[in-house]
This record gives structure tokens, sequence and C-alpha cells, in this order.
């Protein structure tokens, strides 16, 4: 099949989930003998594929509200000429149902199309009215004009079941297991395994960053809190962050890390990894603590008991039964390692990638052969 991927920043994986997502599905749908082709934005690769994918780099408007749309517009037109001339793709996977406006286009070339809906982005604050009204119309018109609907959290298919009468396909995402992290690089950093809480996050209010930074200057903790993480359109909130750790030596904040094997040593070596996200679906970053047998204390949320289990996580609402969490830890480490353990465990059964990028297979093939369909979206079964 020739299978068109549309509405992320493209590979290599550098920002977030869904790029992590294309990646990893992406290179082995190619590697199965599929033509993939990733539409690509921001920071352009050398070549014109990596990992088997061909890559079609376009721009976009450099602005919070029209970044994503502006560039799966040219994405969508790029498409509509390959099909024009005959060289267009069997099956178009996109990802975000903020770009369900521009799949009336994808349907009038009779190409398939099945969205990825990620989380509850209308939730997030940096959206205004406006924008969160944007994204709930999105929604409507994702279950209006999608042959299928991908849902990556089981909660996701709730809230689509609930609120639209929806049926969506339920893949979540695969986590990397990590067995022998880099503790080289680790201890080239300055930290030690089991030395320091750590927050992995993109500087959102939804992701809670400033209650981990409130819950551990309330801990009496004496290992350093390292915060990784930044993002764009997000100044007063990183500086929100900064003040609540005023002065306080023991918190580290390093910005974005894209050493990805610095990163990995980073999640391995946590005595916690403190995971505030809420309204996304399974989270990478979760995933990806669990691959590497971090001890997770996660913001209480339905999509985080799913992916985590009652055997693998603790979970937190406010700042105090985080301090709580944090000095339980350091008290007694060999429990929280258990936890990592359970958490390892549990990904590499739940979560791996060759079955996620199975699963797509099937759907696209699902999608090229019209088993699913609009009706099938909207029938709720």
């Amino acid at each position: 099949m020739r299978i068109a991927m549309v509405g992320t920043r493209g590979v290599p994986a550098r920002y977030g989930g869904f790029e992590t997502a294309v990646e990893e599905i992406g290179r082995r749908l190619a590697a199965s003998g599929h033509q993939v082709t990733v539409y690509c934005r921001g920071e352009r690769h050398p070549e014109r594929e990596y990992l088997g994918m061909r890559l079609v780099h376009l721009p976009a408007v450099r602005a919070k509200a029209a970044e994503t749309l502006s560039h799966t517009a040219l994405s969508v037109l790029h498409t509509a000429g390959r099909r024009i001339a005959r060289r267009g793709p069997d099956v178009a996977l996109v990802f975000n149902a903020a770009n369900a406006p521009l799949l009336p286009v994808l349907r009038a070339l009779r190409i398939p199309v099945a969205t990825h809906v990620d989380g509850l982005e209308w939730k997030r604050t940096k959206w205004s009215g406006t924008g969160q009204r944007y994204y709930r119309a999105a929604e409507r018109l994702a279950v209006r004009w999608s042959d299928a609907l991908i849902a990556d959290a089981r909660g996701i298919q709730d809230y689509y079941r609930e609120r639209f009468g929806a049926s969506s396909v339920f893949i979540p995402y695969g986590a990397p297991i990590l067995t022998e992290p880099d503790n080289a690089k680790l201890a080239e950093a300055g930290y030690e395994p089991g030395g320091y809480h750590l927050v992995v996050a993109r500087f959102e209010p939804e992701n809670h960053v400033h209650l981990a930074v409130e819950g551990y200057r309330l801990s009496k903790a004496e290992r350093p809190l390292v915060v990784v993480g930044s993002a764009p359109y997000s100044d007063e909130y990183t500086a929100r962050v900064k003040e609540l750790a005023g002065d306080d030596p023991r918190i580290r904040f390093l910005g974005g890390v894209w050493d990805q094997d610095l990163l990995d040593a980073l999640y391995a070596g946590a005595l916690t990894y403190i995971h505030g996200h809420s309204v996304g679906g399974t989270n990478p970053s979760l995933l990806r603590a669990m691959g590497a047998g971090a001890p997770v204390v996660a913001f209480d949320v339905n999509f985080n008991r799913e992916v985590l289990g009652e055997e693998a996580g603790r979970f937190f609402t406010g700042p105090q039964d985080l301090a709580a969490e944090i000095e339980a830890a350091e008290r007694d480490p060999g429990t929280a390692a258990d936890r990592g353990a359970a958490a390892r465990k549990r990904a590499a059964e739940r979560y791996v990638w060759d079955d996620v990028a199975a699963d797509y297979e099937r759907l696209c093939e699902d999608l090229l052969a019209r088993r699913l369909t609009r009706r099938t979206v909207r029938g709720g079964g």
C-alpha cells in the first residue's frame, strides 16, 4: 500500500508523541514493503528518506493557532497533486483532530482517511475561548468525515462514544524497553542512579509542572528535583514555574534534552518520575519512563491509571500528597524500585511497537477494502 502520514512535525522524531508514533509505525510499515510518505515541517532532514520512509518537507505559518493547520493544508494539497497524477496514496493517516476541516479534500480524492484524534486538546489552557470552540468543532468534523477514528486510550474511546456516539479503533503507543542505560552519560551530567527525582514535560499547565515543583518544595527531600523540558508559546507559564521554584538549590532546570541516550539514562536512574500530564491519552513520556523501569508518581486521572494499573504506579492530586510520595520513596527506595520493575514488565507486555504497527497495517487494509467507512464510525459499534 501507499500510505501518507499527515499532520505532525514529521521525522526524525524530536518533539512529542505524534512524531514518535509516526517514526516507530512508519519505519515498520516501510520495512513490511509499504510505500510510506511522511509530511514534515521544521528542521529538515538532509536525506529524502529516513528509515525507509519518504519525506516531504513543507513550510508552515509560525503562529500557535495556525502552524499545524497551515502545514496540513499544504500537505493535503501536495497529496492531491500526487493523486491527480496517479501517484498519490491509497490511504491517509491524519494525526490530530484539529486537522479535520481539511478531510473533505482527501475524501473528494477518494482517499480513505483514518484520523488519530489524540487527547482532549480543547481542555488545554493555552487555547482561548475561540481556540477551545474550534477544537470541539473539529472533533465533530473528525467524526463526520473520517472513515475511522484512532484512539490511543480506552478513555478517549469512551469520550467519543459517549459524546458523539462514535466508534473508534483502539491502538495505543508502544514503549521502548531500556535494559542497559548509559550510566556514563548520567555521570557526565552529574547524576547517579537513584540520586534524584525527575520531571520530563512540555511547560503547559495541563502537565502540572507547577504542581511537581510545589510538591517537591513542600517535601523534606534530600535528593534534587531534575526538571527537563520547555515549550513554545509558554513564556508566562515557564516564568510561573521558575517563580515557584524560587532559589531552592535542590531544583535543577535542564531545559530541553535532545540527547536521547542521556534522556533515557535520566529516566532509568530516577528515584521517582513525576508525571503530571492530564488531558492526553496514552502518553509517550509515561511509556518511556515505564520502559526504563522508573518508579512513577502520576497525576490522578483515568488515562494515567489506565496505562500504569494499580500495581505499577502511585498517584497524586495536589502538592501535599506528592510531597508524601517523594518522601516515601526516599525512605524506602527498594519499594520504589520494585514499582519501577513492575512498570517495565507492564510496558513490555502491553505496549509493544511491533504490535502497534501491525494494528495500523490491518487498519490500512480495512480502509483500502472499505471495511471501515464513515458509516462504521457513526454506527457507534
